[in-house]
């Protein structure tokens, strides 16, 4: 059996709030750690029946971009689903919403520019 590690290291600032997130795989064709704005992780613990999850962004994500980071994921997690359930009308309906999701920012987006 093969052993994989993955490795996250968030430096933070004096309040810490997140200034920068590395992470670097063993497994990763990258000869360095790449550098991230945003992460979200979860793990399923099957004991509790509960989601345990880290959710990080740096100060310099901005808006637009985690809105483009949760439709990406929006869209994933569907596929995810799909792919373990064989669920395709209710991975369907996920990425409906993601598309929803993503074209009600665009709007609210245009409205606080004018």
């Amino acid at each position: 059996m093969n052993n994989s590690t993955i490795k996250i290291n968030v430096l933070l600032d004096p309040d810490k709030i997140p200034a920068q997130i590395t992470w670097s795989a063993t497994d990763s064709t990258a000869d360095m750690a790449q550098k991230a704005k945003a992460m979200c992780l979860a793990f399923w613990d099957g004991e509790d029946k509960t989601a345990l999850r880290i959710d990080l962004w740096t100060k310099d994500m901005m808006m637009d971009e985690m809105a483009d980071f949760y439709y990406q994921m929006f869209m994933t997690m569907a596929d995810t689903f799909n792919r373990s359930t064989h669920q395709q009308e209710l991975s369907d309906d996920m990425k409906k919403f993601a598309h929803q999701f993503f074209d009600k920012f665009k709007a609210i987006q245009l409205k606080e520019q004018r």
